[in-house]
Parts: C-alpha cells; sequence; structure tokens
C-alpha cells in the first residue's frame, strides 16, 4: 500500500509533468493526453469523464466507463454546484461515478470532473488535488484559445485593412461637377468593408460611362472581386464600347472569379452627347431611373445577374432616343430594402415620390433629403446592408 508520502511524490510528480508540457506549448490535444495518462498512471484513476464548456459542454477525456461519454450529454444540474459533490448522497445519481468535480476560474464554470472507483479512505485527498490539476491544464488551455482568438482577431483586422485600401482603390477620385454634366454620389458601407460599387469613366469628349454594382457577399472576398471587376471593366471599355460584348465578358470573368458562387448586380450606362442617346443594361440590379421633363422611365432591361451563368440565358441592350435634358439615379438595395421596426420596407414608393415632383437640380440635397426620410423610416433599428446612391444630371441643351 502507498504510503502517504509516496503519494505526495506522485502528485508532485504530476504537477511538474503537467507544468513542463505548459512551459513547452504543447497543443492542447497533447496537454489532454498527457493529463489522461498522469491521472491513470500516476494516480491510479480508475473512472473519469471531464466535461468542458466550449460552445456547449463537450467531453474530450474518459475513460474506465461502460459507455462513449464523448458523445454523451451532460446532466444539466451538475452544472449548478459549486464545490465537490458526492453524487449518490444526494440528488445528484450517477451509476458509474461517485464524485463531481466543478472547475471554476474567476466565477466562471470551465469544467466538470467525474471521478469513480476512488478509495474512500484517500477520496478528500485526491479530489482535491484532481481539482487543483484540472484547473492547472484547463485553465492553460483557455490561455490557449483565447491566444488563438487574439491571433484571428488580429489577421481579421489586417484583411479589413486591406480590404478598405482595395475599396478606396475602387471608387472614382473626382467627380464632374460642370453645368453640362454633374454627378454626385454617397457611399454609406454597412460595415467597415461592403459589397458595392460605383463608377464614371469619360470615353471621349461626347460620351461617358456611369455604372453601379453589388456583389454578393462581405469582406476581403467581395473588395477582391470587385477589384476584378472594376478592373475588367476599364480594361474592355478601351477596347469596345458595345454593350453588350462588355457584359459577356465581365459576366465571364466574375464567373471563373467568383466560383459560380459570389455573384454581381450591376447597371452600366453609356451616354453620347452628340447623339443625345442613353444606352443602358441592367443586370438584376433594382429598376433605376431617368427622369425628364415628359416621364419617369424605369431602366429595367438587360440580363441576369452576372457571375451565375456562363452564358447568359439572355442579353438586351436598350437605348433610349433624343435625352437631352434629364436626371439618372442610381442606389442598391441597401436603400429600398431598409426595415423598421414593423419589419416593413422602405421600397421605392418614396423615391418615386420624389422624382413625380420632377429634376432635381441640388443633387446633394436630394441625396440628404432621401437619407434623413430613411432615418425617420426605420427609427431605432439598424442597417442590414450598404447603401450607394448615384445621381447624375445631364444639360445637353
Amino acid at each position: 500500500m502507498a504510503t502517504s508520502i509516496d503519494i505526495r511524490d506522485l502528485e508532485l510528480n504530476a504537477l511538474l509533468e503537467i507544468t513542463q508540457a505548459i512551459n513547452n506549448n504543447l497543443s492542447e490535444k497533447d496537454l489532454y493526453k498527457i493529463y489522461k495518462f498522469t491521472l491513470l498512471g500516476d494516480l491510479k484513476v480508475k473512472k473519469l469523464a471531464l466535461f468542458v464548456h466550449d460552445n456547449g459542454w463537450q467531453c474530450p477525456i474518459h475513460f474506465g466507463t461502460s459507455k462513449d461519454y464523448s458523445k454523451a450529454k451532460l446532466d444539466r444540474s451538475l452544472t449548478a454546484i459549486e464545490e465537490i459533490t458526492y453524487l449518490n448522497a444526494n440528488e445528484h445519481k450517477s451509476e458509474e461515478f461517485e464524485i463531481a468535480i466543478p472547475v471554476y476560474h474567476k466565477q466562471s464554470l470551465l469544467a466538470i470532473v467525474l471521478i469513480g472507483g476512488l478509495p474512500e479512505e484517500s477520496q478528500e485527498d485526491s479530489t482535491t488535488f484532481l481539482k487543483a490539476l484540472t484547473n492547472i491544464i484547463i485553465v492553460a488551455i483557455e490561455n490557449k484559445k483565447l491566444a488563438r482568438r487574439q491571433l484571428q482577431q488580429e489577421a481579421y483586422r489586417k484583411e479589413l485593412e486591406i480590404a478598405k485600401k482595395v475599396q478606396n482603390f475602387l471608387f472614382p477620385k473626382s467627380l464632374p461637377k460642370t453645368q453640362k454634366l454633374n454627378i454626385e454620389a454617397v457611399y454609406l458601407p454597412h460595415h467597415d468593408v461592403g459589397g458595392d460599387y460605383y463608377d464614371y469613366l469619360s470615353i471621349d469628349n461626347d460620351r461617358f460611362l456611369i455604372c453601379i454594382a453589388d456583389v454578393s457577399g462581405k469582406g476581403v472576398p467581395a473588395a477582391l472581386l470587385m477589384s476584378n471587376f472594376q478592373a475588367s471593366l476599364r480594361t474592355l471599355i478601351r477596347r469596345t464600347q458595345k454593350l453588350d460584348e462588355i457584359i459577356v465578358d465581365l459576366n465571364h470573368s466574375t464567373f471563373i472569379s467568383g466560383n459560380a458562387e459570389n455573384f454581381i448586380t450591376f447597371f452600366v450606362g453609356i451616354y453620347d452627347f452628340n447623339k443625345a442617346t442613353f444606352e443602358y443594361v441592367n443586370c438584376g440590379h433594382n429598376p433605376l431611373y431617368l427622369v425628364n421633363e415628359k416621364e419617369v422611365i424605369l431602366l429595367n432591361d438587360g440580363t441576369t445577374i452576372l457571375g451565375m451563368f456562363d452564358p447568359l440565358p439572355f442579353l438586351s441592350t436598350h437605348k433610349i432616343e433624343d435625352v437631352r435634358d434629364f436626371f439618372f439615379f442610381g442606389y442598391t438595395d441597401g436603400l429600398t430594402e431598409t426595415f423598421n421596426q414593423k419589419e416593413e420596407q422602405y421600397g421605392n414608393e418614396p423615391i418615386d415620390k420624389l422624382l413625380g415632383k420632377g429634376m432635381p437640380e441640388d443633387l446633394g440635397a436630394f441625396h440628404e433629403h432621401l437619407l434623413k426620410d430613411l432615418d425617420k423610416f426605420k427609427e431605432e433599428v439598424p442597417y442590414r446592408d450598404d447603401i450607394t446612391m448615384l445621381s447624375c444630371r445631364v444639360k445637353n441643351l
């Protein structure tokens, strides 16, 4: 029979081994393995199940039991115990275990150790030591998890910084502000990095291109996909001004880059001052607006979302003739799909009413009016998506 001195030596050796393992920065899996064999070999524990709280209660270690506790659910009543509990002496009954040892750290219950087969004469000393040993292991593993989460957060922060820089390059540095052509834009990202994009490109002295897009997904993948999209568009517009050819190539590159998993809604229009025509394609985007002195025209014609099918199932361009004095308004669905407390959508009706009054002359004031009305509508409900607005006023008289 082992003497108390022998038991103390075993306990000290166990503590030393565990401490060395932690100092050597072993993995969580290796720490659990050393813990298990220390209890089996040095402390002669016959039955054990260790439940650890990690996105719910899980059992990473069990031995000597009649069933597989890795798939067992912890008795919820045990999560209320605050001290070493003898299971068969109170309301907590167990066929395999006699003792439950809660492990706390800073008032948080991190683990519960279920023990069976300990001799009665050594139960008190063994359970006290087991609690201390388990606490050391579990706290070390929690610290590893915390360090890992911090590294992940730091990596995510750096990703966001990269995505922000990428996205900042997407938007034009300046927009025309002349009597003949005035363009204003507003971009409000829902998170640090969004998936919206707008652009203005001067093709030659007579023609310019405007576009607006919304990519599925957020963060770095969305920013990179949109960056590739913008680069492709700017390359294509130098090669051809035929919108059907541009859309076919953009769809193909998006299909490849997005792996048929990320899609882009896109609207593109080209205005020709010399011919007084506005030609456009709507690729699954919201219906946008062209307002002149006579009417409000919804710009719907085109094709489906880009990146979903290759080749596109259908494609048409639409040209509006003899349009010299007009207002164009484009937006992403973050505007119309803003919800209020009654789960009602903002929708297109407020935009329709506003544009029904005629063409706005102050584009900044027009955007400000919409945003104020949107804030009033949603009240305390947070925005769920990015919001982009692009307005263009042409006076080709």
